[in-house]
C-alpha cells in the first residue's frame, strides 16, 4: 500500500543559490500539499543521526559537512502516491543522469550537491518527518 507523506530537504547547495522558490513551485504545481514547512540549519549531531544509514560510507564526514554548511528546507508533503510521484518529481540522485524538467536536472550541480532530498519509502518517510517535525507543527 502506497501512502500519501513524503518528507524533503532543500539542501544548501540549492537554498545558496536562490533556488527555494522555484523548487517549491515546481512541488506545489505536481499537485502536492505542504502540511510542514520550516526553514533550519542540522547541528552536525543531528546531521549525522539523519544520515546514520550512511555512517560506514566513505562520503559520510563529507555530506555531514555539506549538510551543516548552510540552512536547508524540511517539509513534508501530502498527496496520492507521495513517495514514489515525489521521487519521479525530483530525478535521479546524479543530476547527469535524471530526466530533464526534474528538479535535481534543473538545480543540481552533482551527485554530492543534488538540492534536494526525498524519502525512498512510505516508512522513511514517517521517520524522516517525525525527525523534524512534532505533531503540532503538521498541519
Amino acid at each position: 500500500m502506497t501512502g500519501n507523506r513524503t518528507f524533503t530537504m532543500i539542501k544548501p547547495d540549492a537554498v545558496e543559490n536562490g533556488h527555494i522558490g522555484p523548487i517549491l513551485e515546481k512541488i506545489t504545481s505536481a499537485g502536492f500539499k505542504i502540511i510542514a514547512m520550516k526553514y533550519t540549519q542540522l547541528s552536525k549531531r543531528d546531521a549525522r543521526e539523519f544520515y546514520a544509514i550512511h555512517r560506514e560510507r566513505p562520503f559520510f564526514d563529507e555530506l555531514v559537512d555539506f549538510m551543516t554548511r548552510g540552512p536547508i528546507v524540511s517539509a513534508i508533503l501530502e498527496k496520492d502516491n507521495a513517495v514514489e510521484d515525489f521521487r519521479a518529481l525530483i530525478g535521479a540522485t546524479n543530476p547527469a543522469e535524471a530526466a530533464e524538467g526534474t528538479i535535481r536536472k534543473l538545480y543540481a550541480k552533482d551527485i554530492g550537491e543534488n538540492a534536494i532530498h526525498g524519502s525512498d519509502s512510505d516508512e522513511n518517510a514517517a521517520i524522516e518527518g517525525a525527525f523534524h517535525f512534532s505533531g503540532r507543527e503538521i498541519y
